[in-house]
């Protein structure tokens, strides 16, 4: 018998149960009507807790890091317009080799940039390069001669004269 660290209620049935981060000594009623009790534990994670148990190994995933990324090129959009044109197609056409809608190929044409996926169809079918290797682009100081970098003092002073 002890006093539950919830309601106050003393000499009662006490368990110890996880509040928030805190561990406290709460009574039954407290446990059933702030739902206090231990949670079963997912039929994923129980699962993933047992093969990680019985000596799985995840496969190796590739290092992103050493991967070469690519981007879409800044001019994709002449880029499809100059091919669907040289090929003499129109939007329906290019949608209907590329089982995509008239609405996809013409708001890529007008700058919007297509998912992934769509980048490809059009790589595909009108045998362009929309996805680069983005390089690393040129970086210079704006203030030349000491090592300490622009601050905000810096710049609203270059910005006012």
């Amino acid at each position: 018998m002890g006093e539950c660290e919830v309601c106050g209620a003393m000499k009662v049935g006490t368990r110890s149960v996880l509040m928030g981060k805190a561990q406290v000594n709460a009574c039954m009623r407290c446990v059933e009507k702030l739902g206090l009790a231990p949670k079963a534990v997912a039929p994923g994670l129980k699962m993933s807790n047992s093969r990680v148990n019985a000596g799985y190994r995840p496969k190796r995933r590739n290092n992103i890091m050493a991967k070469s990324e690519k981007e879409l090129v800044d001019d994709f959009a002449s880029r499809i317009s100059n091919a669907r044109s040289a090929k003499g197609w129109n939007h329906a056409e290019l949608g209907k080799r590329m089982a995509e809608t008239v609405n996809v190929i013409k708001s890529a044409e007008s700058g919007k940039p297509p998912t992934d996926s769509v980048v490809k169809k059009f790589e595909r079918v009108l045998g362009i390069t929309l996805m680069e290797v983005s390089g690393p682009t040129e970086t210079s100081r704006v203030v030349k001669g000491n090592n300490r970098g622009m601050t905000l003092g810096d710049f609203f002073n270059n910005n006012g004269e």
